[in-house]
């Protein structure tokens, strides 16, 4: 029964997180250069931080479709502001900001820490497990994010990438990677 709720809570708030941050997505066919998750983070880190001195970043996400190597055109960051009580989304997209904004969830995370593994390195631990579901069932990297305490609940202090696979023919595949040392530990159908 625990696993059954951790699993509904995990993917409601995963739901409601990526809702937040892909509102401003762009237009159809307007490129921009992909770029790995690290890459916008400074740019996100900057404006929450003229938002609340104290905001600590707790999720990260692509908001736009992945390409090799772990690079999006555009990515999302979610901070938390404790003295605010509050939650800002940021999305980054060509080196600017395109949306900020203020969701009105309450999005329970530990900050994660600094040393956080990019998203190339995570996708390139996923496709050892993920490579495989690919090619038996013609399927693809749908989504990747990064938060600390929600995907591994035996080690909640973890930091820890997703990488979600999707195919019309079988389950998607979850890859879980720890996002310090690079390891896959979870995976998971559904």
């Amino acid at each position: 029964m625990k696993h059954g709720f951790l699993r509904a809570a995990r993917a409601g708030a995963i739901g409601v997180v990526a809702v937040a941050l892909a509102a401003g997505a762009a237009p159809a066919g307007d490129d921009a250069p992909p770029f790995t998750a690290r890459a916008g983070e400074t740019l996100a880190r900057d404006a929450a931080a003229a938002w609340s001195e104290d905001a600590r970043l707790v999720y990260v996400e692509n908001d736009e479709p992945l390409a090799d190597a772990g690079l999006a055109g555009r990515w999302g960051y979610l901070f938390h502001s404790p003295s605010l009580d509050a939650v800002r989304a940021y999305s980054v997209r060509d080196g600017k900001i395109r949306t900020a904004m203020n969701p009105r969830f309450d999005f329970e995370a530990p900050p994660l820490p600094g040393d956080w593994i990019d998203s190339g390195e995570a996708l390139a631990a996923a496709e050892k497990k993920g490579r495989e579901f690919r090619e038996k069932h013609a399927g693809t990297v749908r989504a990747m994010f990064l938060v600390r305490g929600i995907l591994d609940p035996e080690h909640p202090d973890a930091p820890t990438w997703a990488v979600v696979y999707d195919s019309d023919s079988a389950p998607g595949l979850w890859v879980v990677v720890d996002a310090r040392s690079g390891k896959v530990v979870k995976t998971w159908r559904g």
